[in-house]
């Protein structure tokens, strides 16, 4: 089987990035498909995530980056013209791969890859939730101009997703939201890895991972911490992620808590990390997918979650592998954490569940879920 991925970079340590390089592998190395990554963006730039040998990369140098910085008219006009571009080089590419089945990330290309005639099945494959895509945050998000694009962009989306083969979204809570559509498919994002070490539960460390921005929620966690920290001066609390970490140490300070609330950086070898600690908490906004918490449970660590769009509410079994907190609930947050910190043997239990029931995120699981998607597409499908 001959498979295409347009995506814009490699480069960038993202989620969609991580992902992908995962199926991607499977895909080569295990179920021998020849695999192609297309791509228009940081064609001198190093891939970020290990990729196999057998995987064919296709930059076509567009270099949308370039947007960035101009003032608007001019990005308009550099983005139309590097639109197409991008489309007539990606047509070009296709055509002559042949690809059985191509798959858009849903970047620039979703807009026009319907009407490339290459032959292929098109798959539309999403990795944030419908809520938070193609929208404005905050204040913005009452702009009415912005507004006004937002609903634009959306209904052109619409659009061309109904014209997909296939669309795929990470979780049937997400599906529920596409209600426009009648080709959707849910199919979860696999773990990184499956480790033999596994934490016993017993340290006094609670860990969080992610970036540090508005929708993790580390101002809610943070204010949840400092309710409970007094009580157990003898546990800590880790969050591990890149970005801006100065509101969050004045927040930090404000609450005196800077002994036992420790903001760490981002680190290679975050399996040891979720193994050194007994508790892992989601704090965010929204997700998603929410793929830490499927890490922290292969790595036999019981969650306490925000039930937070979207994500949460289907990996955590609530009582057995974890807690889910209503959303932006700190005070019900601070009590989940603080009836695991002080139940160890209820903490131990509820690990070894979350060890177990993170193996249907295993990616010999989910790709057998992708290539039976694959081959029913191709046996029932009309190729594009």
């Amino acid at each position: 089987m001959k498979i295409a991925y347009c995506l814009p970079s490699l480069y960038i340590p993202g989620g969609m990035e991580r992902v992908l390089t995962i199926k991607a592998n499977y895909f080569a190395d295990i179920f021998n498909y020849e695999v192609y990554i297309i791509l228009t963006d940081g064609k001198e730039k190093k891939i970020f995530y290990d990729l196999s040998p057998k995987i064919h990369v296709i930059h076509l140098d567009i270099n949308f980056d370039h947007l960035l910085g101009q003032a608007f008219l001019e990005k308009a006009m550099i983005y139309i013209y590097k639109q197409k571009c991008y489309k007539s080089k990606l047509k070009k590419v296709l055509q002559e791969i042949k690809p059985d089945i191509t798959v858009s990330m849903l970047r620039r290309e979703i807009n026009f890859i319907n009407s490339i005639c290459d032959g292929s099945i098109k798959i539309g494959e999403i990795h944030i939730n419908k809520d938070h895509f193609r929208n404005f945050e905050g204040k913005e998000a009452t702009n009415p101009v912005k507004k006004a694009f937002s609903n634009l962009w959306m209904s052109q989306l619409i659009r061309e997703l109904k014209k997909l083969d296939q669309f795929v979204v990470l979780t049937g809570e997400d599906k529920n939201k596409w209600s426009e559509l009648q080709n959707v498919k849910v199919i979860p994002n696999p773990l990184p890895f499956f480790p033999e070490q596994t934490s016993d539960c017993k340290s006094h460390q609670v860990l969080a991972v992610g970036r540090y921005v508005y929708e993790k929620g580390f101002d809610m966690l943070i204010q949840a911490w400092s309710l409970i920290s007094s009580k157990h001066p003898d546990w800590i609390l880790r969050i591990y992620g890149d970005g801006n970490q100065e509101p969050y140490c004045k927040q930090i300070y404000r609450h005196h808590i800077e002994k036992t609330c420790l903001l760490e950086h981002s680190v290679p070898n975050i399996v040891d990390k979720y193994t050194e600690s007994s508790i892992f908490v989601l704090s965010s906004r929204f997700e998603g997918f929410g793929m830490v918490i499927t890490e922290a449970m292969s790595c036999g660590l019981p969650v306490v979650s925000f039930a937070c769009p979207y994500g949460p509410r289907a990996i955590i079994e609530e009582g057995v592998d974890g807690f889910l907190v209503e959303p932006e609930n700190i005070k019900s947050l601070s009590e989940k954490m603080n009836f695991l910190m002080e139940h160890e043997e209820k903490r131990i239990q509820m690990g070894q569940m979350a060890r177990q029931n993170s193996k249907r995120f295993r990616i010999e699981k989910i790709a057998d879920q992708w290539k039976a998607l694959f081959l029913d597409l191709l046996s029932t499908q009309e190729p594009h």
